[in-house]
């Protein structure tokens, strides 16, 4: 049986985000995002096109490596300025039924035991719509503003999540105990003690000695996301993730990333079918072919080469501004995001990228690929892409906000439903329900329910 294509919607809080430049388009209302109404219509839109999930990144420090300060990303709001995440979704939950919300948190500066309260309480209010991207981050800026010389090294942050993990675990998932919770107004007894346990976690980087402030949430454990693709980043996702993302400009590194991703989780012990694979794209379409291919010249006047090599240098680590834009791309490791560069180069060899090949590629979209066509000419492009890669489906980029979405919503969402290839309607239930059908909790089988606490029988 040929599986569905499935969306969510990749977004960030902020006047710009994968398309550095179309932010001065003069139809573009990223502006908006400080309003309410710019994020409860979105989500409306997303959830009249069915999508998984409004997927919202963020970081915590400004992309200040290309030509060594952050005046490029100002000037050209390259994910500057930037609002938090996690307040926009009890503003988009109250307006959708069945949207979920992938939430970005770079663990190395949240500390678990906090955290894990804050994850609950958004669980409580989208009645299990909740989910988090679990990352480790990869700004220097963002480790020195909270008190860091720089960040941990790339295997040393993986360290860190592995306990974090082991943290978060204990206090979704074990602390309160099933019936914990009794609600007896006659007896006057909320909860019963004695099935509340400390978790009295001591480990290397972490001592939480208490047990979990918030009563179990529809989930307990949010969904779990995950993006990484280095050999460190598939090991942890395949022992974490229930689903992860993937960039890269090819179908031949999306397929590689995508292989590799469900080895390591089969070999980890669970079913490596079970991942959802979500790969990220950019739609430009139009009624016509000749209205999409328009509206694509259209949008590349718009591209800014200096805010997307900023981006690219925020990336990876590399001051891209110390390069002729005629040079060649050499993968070159750093401690900050190995699989940018990587998804130029060494994925993918047999092509040699140019610094401006690079950034005149992510100015419009990131680093995956972009669909022009009509809706029946980009529902071919995305099944192949499915059918060959692997893949379950794909994480949306905007050039322009709020028309890349509508687009999609209104011309590739019904052409793709005609063809059998995506879902006419939601199933109840939580975040989770809805993508796996086995419950509002974490699979038996998962790391999540292994978690142990000390003394407890």
């Amino acid at each position: 049986m040929t599986k569905p294509i499935r969306f969510n919607a990749f977004q960030m809080n902020s006047v710009s985000h994968q398309s550095p430049g179309l932010w001065t388009h003069p139809r573009d209302q990223g502006h908006r995002y400080t309003e309410p109404e710019y994020w409860t219509e979105l989500a409306q839109l997303l959830e009249r096109g069915r999508f998984d999930a409004i997927f919202l990144a963020d970081v915590l420090g400004v992309y200040d490596v290309y030509q060594g300060n952050a005046d490029a990303a100002l000037r050209h709001a390259v994910q500057a300025p930037l609002n938090d995440p996690l307040a926009l979704v009890p503003l988009m939950a109250q307006v959708t039924r069945h949207l979920g919300f992938g939430v970005t948190c770079a663990l190395t500066y949240e500390h678990p035991y906090t955290f894990a309260r804050r994850m609950s309480t958004l669980d409580h209010l989208t009645r299990g719509r909740i989910g988090w991207n679990i990352v480790t981050g990869y700004l220097d800026s963002a480790a020195r503003n909270l008190g860091l010389d720089r960040q941990l090294s790339h295997d040393e942050r993986y360290d860190l999540a592995d306990e974090y993990m082991e943290v978060v675990y204990k206090l979704w998932e074990h602390s309160w105990e099933d019936g914990a919770v009794i609600n007896a107004k006659q007896r006057g007894i909320y909860a019963d003690p004695a099935r509340i346990h400390p978790i009295r976690h001591e480990g290397r980087y972490y001592k939480v000695p208490g047990f979990h402030l918030s009563e179990p949430s529809p989930q307990r454990t949010p969904l779990l996301y995950q993006a990484g693709t280095s050999p460190r980043g598939t090991a942890f996702a395949a022992r974490h993730a229930e689903c992860t993302f993937v960039s890269g400009p090819s179908k031949k590194v999306v397929k590689q990333y995508v292989d590799a991703l469900r080895a390591a989780v089969s070999a980890a012990g669970r079913d490596g079918d079970e991942l959802k694979i979500y790969a990220q794209a950019l739609i430009i379409t139009a009624p016509t072919e000749a209205e999409a291919c328009a509206k694509y010249e259209d949008y590349q006047r718009h591209i800014d080469i200096e805010a997307a090599l900023a981006l690219l240098s925020g990336w990876t680590g590399v001051d891209f501004s110390r390069y002729p834009l005629d040079a060649t791309i050499e993968y070159m490791d750093s401690d900050a995001g190995r699989s940018a560069l990587a998804s130029f180069s060494q994925a993918d060899p047999g092509r040699k990228w140019t610094v401006r090949e690079a950034a005149q590629f992510i100015g419009l979209g990131g680093r995956g690929p972009v669909l022009v066509g009509s809706p029946a000419q980009v529902a071919d492009q995305l099944q192949a892409w499915q059918d060959q890669t692997g893949i379950d489906g794909f994480n949306l980029a905007f050039a322009v906000a709020p028309d890349s979405m509508r687009d999609v919503v209104d011309l590739i969402v019904p052409e793709l439903q005609r063809r059998g290839r995506y879902r006419h309607d939601y199933t109840d239930g939580t975040l989770r329900d809805q993508l796996f059908h086995h419950g509002p909790r974490l699979p038996a089988n998962h790391a999540g329910r292994s978690a142990t606490i000390r003394g407890q029988v």
